[in-house]
């Protein structure tokens, strides 16, 4: 609509009961609620229940935080404090650790101000002289922030007492903020530089509806209640060691065992659709990464080591070392297409902040994957791992959405060979009929890519699988093959993982099942379990025939109460507890519950060994 000059548009809101309205659009600017018009303007208003709606929103109760904290604390510095998905936080300094106790004396005054209802009122100063301001309150942070801005004049927010650094919109008043909540503080180093001052950083939700604050903080416990780290400590899977070093995974007997069926599952599933197996070196000379454009465009992310006066990097991907393996001889076409896979250990350089148990480390496993092949082989080539991609995600049953993520500005490669591999991937997914987004600007340095989002048990969406078509390195190490016209040719190459970071991936497995394996990946399918000292002859008979099946299997011996005994399997999430006592030693049976279903009664061994191998069989 058009607004004639002079209209104040939180007046106009109010007097045309434009309900829940807390910013608008000005010829296509988001401005504040507050502005009034200079000129006849086309205006578009902001919904408080709109995507940006909430992010302005959000950003608001981020500066109320802030207030909040100045309150409490009397003094504090601060970083940065943006909105982000479902809330925001803001980084800060008060000189000492915040604590829980303190994150609710903090919420309380943000109430206080919230029923205050200051106005967001807005401020144009020279850049200058809000340095003098921040100086002057001693928040070198604000005055090295502003010190970055590359502009003469900057915009300041001033709500009651509280004034801070913000280009805006805000919501009109503090009042507008009803429905938040203050979650947790976790460090954060200034402009993310593990070089800089580790500064607080507190985050919180807010939403427009009490109803969906309610269902997003039901939502938390649920991920709580989930957390690998905790679930991997409980079940006793893997721990990570400050002794060692973080980012670094210690797998323990039954985490290990985990790793070892999935990785034997992958193995097997690759044979199946005609890939070879190969292995790369851990280190290779500097030299490859520099001719690969590793070195230009990925070294941040790598480490690299001198042997003999000679400078080698440690591998963060495998494709140098498949690349070797496809130039040891001549090729002819008929060989292609070469699938050469890899359960490859890689190594990257992550910054401490990010580092978050097995769902981001320095050292994993990626079941990586390279294709070699002929133009003509390639729509096929990608829609055989996209077939693969679907068939794994359904064992495991997980729900995925697909994207293409095109070139970054940080890139190898002509115009030319990445108009054609971005083309390849859209083909193959629009030849098929699967439905895709497009990431702009989000693809490797070499190459675009289809990235693969996995929907797990309470709606989250992890990135797992990727293919990536690459046209850039072929060209770089000169890869050829004989064609049938006898001419040298250049293959392309794809790149794909089906699970990605094994790691990550089991991460998402036990957060997925929350712990509760099925039977087939379960490290313990079940423990057996004698009712008393009499009966440990039989639960160890019991326990030889399931272990010479091939089950994993575990004999249960501490001195402990039978109600004790069928806890511990509980909380331990062991898929099946055999208890056996006088009637079953009387009738050479067991009694058998399965979690989650209870009592099935009592089974002998070659029933109960014939229903385990149908379940692992169904992978259910």
């Amino acid at each position: 609509m058009v607004l004639p000059k002079g209209t104040n548009l939180l007046e106009y809101a109010k007097k045309n009961k434009l309900k829940d309205i807390i910013a608008a659009k000005v010829d296509g600017k988001l401005v504040d609620l507050n502005t009034t018009l200079e000129d006849d303007k086309e205006v578009e208003f902001v919904d408080i229940n709109s995507e940006e709606g909430l992010e302005i929103l959000r950003h608001s109760a981020a500066h109320i935080m802030a207030q909040a904290v100045e309150h409490v604390f009397g003094k504090a510095k601060f970083g940065v404090g943006p909105a982000i998905e479902n809330g925001f936080y803001y980084d800060i300094d008060v000189g000492r650790t915040i604590t829980e106790e303190d994150l609710k004396k903090i919420e309380k005054e943000m109430k206080k101000i919230v029923g205050a209802n200051y106005k967001f009122e807005r401020r144009e100063l020279p850049k200058e002289e809000t340095i003098k301001i921040f100086k002057e309150k001693g928040d070198e942070y604000k005055v090295e922030i502003l010190n970055d801005i590359d502009e003469e004049t900057v915009s300041l927010y001033q709500q009651g007492d509280f004034l801070d650094l913000c280009r805006g919109p805000h919501i009109p008043s503090t009042g507008y903020l009803k429905h938040f909540k203050l979650l947790n503080v976790a460090g954060a180093y200034f402009k993310g530089d593990e070089k800089r001052p580790m500064l607080q950083r507190i985050y919180g939700a807010a939403f427009s509806t009490k109803e969906a604050l309610d269902k997003y903080l039901k939502f938390l416990e649920e991920v709580k209640k989930r957390d690998h780290r905790k679930l991997g400590k409980q079940l006793d899977l893997f721990s990570i060691s400050d002794e060692v070093g973080p980012g670094l995974i210690i797998w323990h007997p039954k985490g290990a065992m985990l790793r070892y069926l999935i990785e034997e599952f992958e193995r097997q599933e690759h044979l199946k659709k005609g890939y070879e197996f190969v292995k790369g070196p851990e280190i290779l000379r500097t030299e490859l990464w520099k001719r690969s454009g590793h070195y230009d465009h990925y070294r941040e992310n790598m480490y690299f080591t001198e042997i003999d006066g000679q400078s080698f990097g440690i591998k963060p991907m495998n494709c140098l070392g498949h690349i070797q393996v496809y130039k040891s001889k001549k090729r002819s076409y008929k060989e292609l297409p070469k699938r050469y896979f890899e359960l490859g250990v890689v190594h990257r350089h992550e910054k401490s902040g990010v580092l978050h148990g097995l769902l981001r480390v320095r050292e994993f496993t990626q079941d990586d994957a390279h294709i070699f092949c002929r133009p003509d082989q390639l729509n096929d080539e990608i829609i055989g791992v996209l077939d693969f991609v679907q068939d794994v995600m359904g064992i495991f049953n997980f729900d995925y959405e697909l994207e293409i993520s095109t070139r970054p500005e940080n890139s190898i490669g002509s115009d030319e060979q990445w108009d054609l591999a971005t083309n390849a991937l859209i083909n193959a997914l629009e030849n098929t009929g699967r439905k895709y987004d497009i990431n702009e600007g989000d693809g490797a340095f070499y190459g675009p890519k289809i990235d693969v989002k996995l929907k797990d048990a309470i709606g989250r969406k992890w990135q797992c699988a990727t293919i990536q078509c690459d046209f850039t390195l072929p060209e770089r190490f000169n890869l050829t093959y004989i064609d049938e016209d006898g001419k040298e040719k250049q293959p392309v190459m794809v790149h794909r993982v089906i699970l990605g970071s094994i790691e990550r991936f089991i991460a998402i497995l036990i957060e997925n099942y929350e712990g509760n394996f099925p039977l087939w990946i379960a490290p313990v399918q079940a423990r057996v379990i004698p009712v008393s000292i009499k009966h440990e002859d039989y639960a160890k008979k019991v326990y030889g025939e399931l272990k010479d099946k091939g089950f994993r299997v575990e004999l249960e011996d501490r001195n402990e109460t039978l109600g004790k005994k069928i806890r511990f399997a509980e909380v331990d999430k062991v898929p099946y507890i055999l208890i056996v006592g006088d009637k079953e030693v009387e009738s050479n049976t067991v009694s058998v519950r399965k979690r989650k279903e209870g009592d099935l009664g009592c089974m002998n061994i070659d029933s109960l060994v014939e229903k385990l191998n149908q379940e692992v069989r169904s992978r259910r």
